[in-house]
């Protein structure tokens, strides 16, 4: 029982770019293993025609493929069930990120291999740097072509062990131009591309780095698992504690000196929130040290912590730190006497992480605090103010009506006062209450009466504790009353940077979305956005009625950059509400720079497609269309001569003949592709049979060049008969030049909603890296036949999804090209809703 709970290890060859030899490498360590006396077999295994792949093979158990059919073809696939029932202790497994055929048993393989080890089955298997989920991204921009199949990080990261297979580029290169990788007619095509020396450096570098972040990943865990708090120096980080003061600057250039010092040093910058979350720091220093750190190549983290010391070194420690850069205290010498200093804490509890004291331009200052403005409105101010003075002289009056020794009753009354005026107006109005109460009790309630002497030491300790007491309630209410101001304008402009932030990332804002939020925001009259002219200012964009056209007769304003302001009409803003305001700024400088950014790709790809497509047709019209030209020259010159004889002027008519042709077949290619380009080609959608077009679509061709598969009761379709039918006969044209003597089958699937038109042939195929520049115009990929322009696929495309279908391409097994070609099934129509007419628009 045991045995069978026992999860299978996984092991996994990370090859750096195809063709490094991570098979080779998984066949290898599989004799390894058989040497040893593993029970060891191959589940699956793809070659890719290599020699020394096939050779590798030899002596090794290979459970039989499972065989499925898609589509009217037989495709293999590694049978799961098989390799389980066969219960090894080793399974080799090829191409981890492999997507099943269709009617398998799960979709992708990496499912398979987790169910082979969830049976406690031991499986090696494959993959390529850029089939990884995360880099997918990056793989495209270095190499330009989208990988299809891709595997979740976690896949591979999780694996027991992970072998790096690499192989310099020079090498790599080698490898291919000796025709180990792909075959002979591919290698040229291939080096020219996706093996190009930058795209293999890059891949391999990004193979490094992934890897590396897998080992450090291992060494946290085994940090953790053995409850080693501790860090261990295995990479130079460097952690600069940024305190919002103004000498943050300093601290992070000099961290960024330090960690320049050592190769592949990180720079951490780390800031502590109070455990209320308001932050008490200059919010705008903190917003330019995030930016530093940016610039200076590191990243910036903000933490929660009561100690302010004991979160750093946490995160410190966490972060497997070497270096800790803090600064000298800004305080003065008396504060740092009783309370010590930041730089002194960290360096306590660092332990074995160095500890780098900064000296800078703030830390010889004085220390002058300020009295904090009250959050209080001017109305609550006042209230309170007429509450300290008018309060404890109304209280003296009806206290001293009353009978004699009503001390007691009157500290309570007096320091009820002080808590109402420190609710109303605040600290200060409640201060002077507390003392105008204090003369009060001790002139009118504490003998001897009216003398500001007191003869009982136990009234003088009541008065003092009164006097305490109100100070200490009033210091904590206003306290209070400010931390929930704070709090409250905190939550606001939290939710409104959020709303920017995420407007920013979904790329909907526009000019006049942003007026119109920064409007009701701050509950302005107008806001404009004035961008500045050659004689002045201009609106362009505004929200509400008579928007200020300049900034000097805006009643509040923010510069965007340097051509552009916000300006607002209304009441004046407060200076707590700068930076929202900010913000706003910030997002508009973003709209601004991503319409400016879209206009310059606009005009970019328009010019750098009209250039393409111009090099392309000239280089066309200078060699393709001049050579049936040149025949056709040829055989009028020949037909007009006397001296020839009839078998004669029939090899010159029919060369004559088939030259016109190729001239018309090259221009339509390029009137469609005008017209497909500009939007002016619209398909005339009826409802017809395939025994309408496919036979006609396949005429023209040598007897058994094409095999037509077309079923009677295949049902109707929606399309145009003229645009399917020349896409058709493209693709069989294509398909019978590359299958030389092998026949091309053209094969109609029905299908739920469609029906799939399959035009098979068995000609060289394409590599799948390749497979997305085949339907690029202008794309010959090693096709030398003469009088080709490479607009074939590109055209066939282009009208099957006028046409409202697709085309895709598959391989044939065995070797070769399926192109698929599926189009929508014609609807029954139901008796509520009459078939809908369609427009009709000619070509």
């Amino acid at each position: 029982m045991e045995e069978e709970r026992r999860r299978g290890r996984l092991t996994v060859y990370l090859g750096a770019a195809p063709g490094v030899g991570k098979t080779y490498a998984m066949l290898g360590e599989a004799h390894r293993r058989l040497a040893r006396g593993t029970d060891i077999v191959v589940g699956y295994v793809e070659p890719h025609g290599r020699a020394n792949t096939l050779a590798q093979v030899e002596g090794l158990e290979v459970v039989p493929r499972q065989e499925i059919s898609y589509r009217g073809t037989t495709f293999t696939e590694m049978d799961t069930a098989a390799v389980i029932a066969r219960r090894p202790a080793v399974v080799c497994v090829d191409e981890l990120a492999h997507t099943n055929v269709p009617g398998s048993r799960n979709e992708k393989r990496a499912q398979d291999v987790e169910e082979i080890r969830a049976a406690g089955i031991d499986v090696i298997t494959t993959v390529n740097i850029q089939h990884l989920e995360s880099i997918n991204d990056e793989v495209e921009r270095i190499t330009g072509v989208r990988q299809r199949e891709t595997v979740p990080d976690e896949a591979v990261r999780t694996a027991d062990q992970i072998q790096l297979v690499d192989m310099s580029p020079e090498a790599l290169r080698r490898r291919m131009a000796h025709g180990n990788i792909y075959r002979a007619d591919q290698v040229d095509a291939s080096l020219s591309s996706y093996f190009r020396v930058g795209n293999l450096t890059a891949l391999r570098e990004l193979a490094l780095l992934w890897l590396a972040d897998r080992v450090d990943d291992a060494l946290d865990d085994y940090r953790r698992a053995h409850r080693i708090e501790a860090p261990w120096p295995t990479k130079e980080r460097i952690v600069v504690a940024v305190t919002g003061g103004p000498e943050s600057e300093t601290l992070l250039r000099r961290g960024a000196r330090l960690a320049q010092r050592a190769a592949g040093a990180e720079l951490l910058a780390v800031h502590v929130v109070a455990t209320d979350g308001l932050r008490s720091a200059d919010e705008s220093r903190i917003e330019r040290s995030q930016q530093l750190v940016g610039a200076l190549g590191g990243s910036f983290h903000s933490v929660v912590g009561e100690d302010v010391s004991a979160a750093v070194v946490d995160f410190a420690t966490g972060a497997n730190a070497t270096m800790i850069i803090v600064g000298v205290s800004r305080h003065n010498r008396l504060r740092r006497l009783f309370t010590g200093s930041t730089g002194d804490q960290i360096a306590s509890l660092a332990e074995s992480i160095d500890v780098h004291l900064v000296t800078h331009e703030e830390a010889s200052g004085r220390f002058r605090p300020r009295w904090p403005a009250s959050p209080l409105g001017a109305r609550r101010q006042l209230l309170g103010w007429l509450g300290a003075a008018l309060l404890p002289v109304l209280l003296t009056l009806v206290l001293s009506g009353l009978e004699d020794n009503q001390l007691p009753l009157a500290v309570l009354l007096f320091l009820a006062a002080v808590v109402l005026v420190a609710l109303v107006g605040g600290m200060l109005p409640a201060l002077l209450a507390a003392v105008g109460g204090f003369l009060l009790l001790n002139w009118y309630f504490t003998p001897p009466v009216g003398r500001w002497t007191i003869s009982e030491p136990t009234n003088l300790v009541a008065l003092l504790v009164y006097v305490a007491v109100a100070a200490g309630v009033a210091t904590v209410v206003d306290r209070a009353s400010r931390r929930a101001s704070e709090a409250a304008r905190a939550r606001a402009e939290a939710a409104t940077l959020a709303s920017l932030s995420q407007s920013v990332l979904t790329g909907q804002d526009t000019a006049e979305a942003i007026v119109d939020r920064l409007r009701e925001t701050f509950g302005q009259d107008a806001v404009a956005l004035l961008t500045r002219s050659g004689t002045g200012w201009s609106v362009l964009a505004t929200s509400g009625t008579d928007p200020a056209t300049a900034p000097e007769v805006a009643d509040s304003s923010v510069q965007v950059d340097a051509d552009h302001v916000l300006a607002l009409r209304g009441h004046p803003l407060r200076a707590t509400d700068q930076r929202v305001l900010e913000g706003f700024a910030v997002q508009t400088g973003l709209v601004l720079e991503y319409r400016r950014l879209r206009e310059q790709e606009n005009r970019a790809t328009a010019l750098e497609r009209a250039e393409a497509t111009s090099t392309a047709i000239l280089r066309a019209v200078s060699h393709d269309l001049r050579t049936p030209l040149a025949t056709m020259r040829t055989a009028v010159d020949g037909l007009t001569g006397d001296r020839l004889g009839p078998a004669d002027r029939r090899v010159l008519t029919e060369a004559l003949r088939q030259s016109v042709d190729q001239l018309q077949w090259l221009i339509d290619n390029l009137l469609d592709l005008s017209r497909l380009q500009t939007g002016l080609l619209r398909p005339v959608l009826r409802t017809l049979s395939l025994e309408e077009v496919l036979p006609l679509a396949v005429a023209g061709h040598p007897p058994g060049a094409v095999e037509l598969e077309l079923e009677e009761s295949a049902p109707l379709v929606r399309t145009d008969r003229g645009l399917l039918e020349r896409v058709v006969a493209n693709l069989v044209a294509n398909a019978v030049r590359v299958s030389h003597d092998a026949p091309v089958r053209v094969v109609a699937q029905v299908l739920a909603h469609e029906v799939a038109i399959l035009v098979v042939d068995r000609g060289p195929g394409v590599p799948p890296d390749q497979r997305d520049r085949m339907f690029e115009p202008f794309q010959r990929l090693g096709d030398n036949a003469p009088g080709g322009l490479g607009l074939g696929l590109a055209v066939a495309r282009g009208l099957t999804e006028a046409m409202g279908g697709t085309l895709d391409v598959e391989d044939t097994p065995g070797g070769g090209l399926t192109m698929v070609v599926s189009v929508p099934r014609e609807a029954p129509p139901t008796p509520s809703t009459p078939p809908a007419a369609v427009e009709e628009v000619s070509r």
